[in-house]
């Protein structure tokens, strides 16, 4: 498969109508309905059978992307309860009975997941600490797959997996013109930077700034739409993409940024400069908020993968100020 971005898995077509799939150490043969797996297939390697249905998922970040598929109809179970989904047909799907609650990662509702005829369990990195959760699942006949976006260094790396869902599914031309949309907005964008300077945060319930490492995929949506991130030196090698800086050291660092993106999607969202300032009083020192560039992230924007295009423009219109008073962003919107 031809992947523009995406790092983390690899799919090879072989003879017949299979396909191998890689992600990491593993490995997934996807057989063709009618048909067997080889017999002389090496041990290690899971079959996948299609059709590939009733799927218990696990990981959140995937569900958008199997909403823009319009293959909701391929997921009978989530680890997320319905409240927990800002994608509305994922919810409205969970609130009418078509897909189930069956758990969270950690804590799987195993009779369900066997009661359904699961074929496929997609767990995001998460599911490493809970390692006898992947083992029963196995035991049970349930294939794992762990889809590793999270570490894709582009952003669009984690909109190409797409490509792989669509190719459990039967859907692979749809995904490739959907991710072809996203990497053609960023490529209208130049590549040369504002001279923005960015802070993107939240403020935790402790009172720290919460703040995305540099070299994390949001650092570099920022930086592919011109802007220049304020931090640096977050990068410590760990696995997470965010950092805890006190209110002194965030300060210093983020005072004088010419924009500020406050993160509501952990957060909660706010909707005006009070209600920002309530979150921490010296943030009206901050020259973005003295000059009214303050921007805020809808709670839907880690769930919608499938966006990241359409959020790098929107971060670019900001940078460049080219928008009008009647504009709509499609995950940022201005506090005032």
């Amino acid at each position: 498969m031809e992947l523009s971005y995406a790092t983390q898995f690899s799919v090879d077509y072989l003879t017949g109508g299979y396909t191998l799939i890689t992600i990491a150490d593993d490995r997934f043969l996807v057989v063709p309905e009618g048909f067997e797996p080889p017999s002389d297939m090496d041990e290690d390697i899971v079959v996948l059978r299609r059709p590939i249905q009733n799927i218990y998922l696990a990981a959140t970040s995937a569900m958008c992307l199997f909403d823009s598929l319009d293959a909701l109809y391929a997921i009978a179970m989530s680890g997320t309860e319905a409240d927990g989904w800002y994608i509305e047909s994922a919810r409205a799907a969970m609130e009418s009975g078509k897909i189930a609650y069956a758990g969270k990662y950690s804590a799987p509702d195993y009779e369900m997941i066997v009661s359904k005829g699961c074929s496929l369990a997609i767990e995001s990195t998460m599911i490493d600490h809970a390692p006898e959760v992947k083992e029963k699942l196995a035991d049970l006949g349930v294939p794992v797959l762990v889809e590793r976006s999270s570490y894709e260094e582009h952003p669009l790396g984690r909109t190409e997996w797409i490509k792989l869902y669509a190719l459990l599914l039967g859907k692979y031309e749809l995904a490739e013109g959907l991710f072809n949309e996203q990497a053609a907005l960023v490529g209208n964008i130049s590549l040369e930077m504002t001279g923005k300077s960015v802070a993107f945060f939240y403020i935790s319930s402790s009172g720290n700034a919460v703040v995305r490492k540099n070299g994390d995929y949001v650092t570099k949506m920022i930086e592919l739409a011109g802007g220049e991130y304020v931090f640096t030196g977050l990068d410590d090698g760990s696995a997470t993409g965010s950092a805890n800086l006190n209110m002194e050291q965030f300060y210093l660092e983020a005072k004088d940024a010419d924009i500020i993106i406050y993160n509501s999607s952990i957060d909660g969202e706010v909707r005006t400069i009070g209600e920002l300032l309530g979150k921490s009083s010296l943030l009206a020192d901050f020259e973005a908020v003295k000059n009214g560039d303050v921007w805020c992230t809808g709670k839907n924007l880690f769930q919608e993968t499938t966006g990241f295009g359409y959020l790098i423009a929107d971060m670019h219109r900001i940078f460049t100020g080219d928008l009008d008073d009647t504009d709509e962003l499609m995950f940022l919107y201005k506090l005032v």
